[in-house]
């Protein structure tokens, strides 16, 4: 039997589009055991207990990259990130049956081995990456290669996620995004892209507030998001600098200092029209890990 737990990740931090994450002390796990035959999954809706289950997916194309022919296998699932909400349940169930497979199955593939084939499942590495690695993340791809190198992260900071009762799948947010963009608004995102890298080490709420802006994605994605911008207005009226929205969203996020910030939301959220679950989050600076 192996145990495998995967955190939650917030993607794009506003300018780094398909390239910045953050690990996030949400969390996955999944439990593996190998059985004489079938498929059994427990833990998750009864829409998802059959061979299209993702985790399940992962799983069987690791142990085939392995070279195990896996005749049965029990998958136990305790998920506490929700599905379709921007903040990396997908790329969690991937590293997960990724990182199961080769446990189970003795593969004996490195950590980096195993975030290659993750990233192929996924497609693109930017949630991948620090459900892999924990912490914050910067990610590329280079003739069809992943690439990943970790940022040190200041303790001082957590996250305010506002995440609501709806969802905005990744693909329907892309169809929005445009072919071409602005040359100028590239250079506008590169730039703060390299400041907030060093603003989050530092905890510059200063620097942060001007890195987080973006011109490539965010304006196009907050047209699947309601209420967005009353939700961002009640953020910055008490006081947020640092709001972006989390991976594709619908999740809205807040960099925050003071933990007193949510409860000085908590008011005004609560009279929105959809429901908004506030849960104030810290950076995993582990990762993926396998007992």
């Amino acid at each position: 039997m192996v145990k495998v737990t995967v955190p939650a990740s917030t993607a794009n931090l506003g300018p780094g589009f398909d390239t910045l994450g953050i690990a996030l002390n949400l969390y996955n796990t999944y439990i593996f055991e190998e059985k004489e035959r079938g498929l059994i999954i427990e833990g998750c809706l009864d829409v998802y207990k059959n061979k299209d289950n993702l985790v399940y997916k992962a799983f069987m194309y690791t142990a085939k990259e392995i070279g195990y022919e896996i005749k049965g296998i029990k998958i136990t699932m305790n998920t506490n990130i929700p599905l379709s909400r921007g903040l990396g349940s997908s790329s969690a169930c991937i590293v997960g049956g990724v990182f199961g497979a080769n446990a189970l199955l003795k593969g004996n593939l490195s950590k980096d081995e195993l975030f290659k084939i993750a990233v192929k499942i996924e497609g693109h590495p930017d949630n991948i990456a620090p459900a892999v690695y924990g912490g914050l993340t910067a990610s590329m791809m280079d003739d069809g290669i992943p690439y990943c190198i970790k940022y040190n992260i200041n303790e001082k900071l957590m996250f305010c996620a506002l995440i609501p009762d709806f969802e905005t799948p990744t693909v329907e947010s892309r169809k929005l995004l445009p072919k071409e963009v602005d040359f100028r608004d590239a250079i506008f995102n590169l730039s703060r892209v390299a400041v907030l890298l060093k603003a989050l080490e530092e905890a510059n709420m200063q620097l942060i507030n001007k890195s987080l802006k973006d011109k490539l994605h965010q304006r196009y994605r907050q047209k699947l998001i309601n209420e967005f911008d009353e939700v961002e207005k009640i953020c910055i009226d008490n006081g947020s600098i640092a709001f972006f929205v989390s991976g594709s969203g619908p999740t809205l996020m807040n960099i925050i200092i003071n933990i007193d910030f949510a409860n000085n939301i908590k008011n005004n959220i609560i009279n929105l029209k959809d429901n908004w679950r506030i849960k104030i989050l810290q950076s995993d600076k582990i990762g993926v890990t396998v007992i």
